[in-house]
């Protein structure tokens, strides 16, 4: 498992394929990554052990969220959302899952089938 020094702490990618990707990460108390998004990607936060504070640049309105995650707790973010984490306690561990997803409706018809 190749480990990736931040500012903020480690990340060590678990699994990576064409559309899932999984991320460890230890954080250091105070610590925060870049406020950023991803275009087409889904990104869940899971927390195993400490705290993450999880601020999201909504879309939809002008706000942001801000939700504090334990032990066991995850968020979801949506593709297009800037997002930012921030570490609250030494020694945080949590997993970062990226997906993403097929759009059923992905269909632009230029005529309707028959039978000729």
């Amino acid at each position: 498992m190749d480990i990736n020094g931040k500012i903020w702490g480690t990340t060590s990618t678990i699994f990576k394929s064409n559309n899932v990707q999984v991320t460890r990460i230890v954080g250091v108390a105070g610590g925060y990554c870049s406020k950023h998004k991803h275009d087409h990607k889904f990104n869940k936060f899971y927390v195993e052990s400490g705290r993450l504070r999880i601020l999201v640049w909504k879309n939809d309105y002008d706000m942001v969220d801000k939700t504090v995650l334990m032990s066991g707790q995850s968020i979801t973010i949506k593709p297009g959302e800037y997002h930012r984490f921030e570490v609250l306690e030494d020694n945080t561990i949590a997993f970062e899952i990226y997906w993403t997803q097929l759009d059923e409706d992905d269909i632009v018809r230029s005529d309707c089938g028959g039978i000729s």
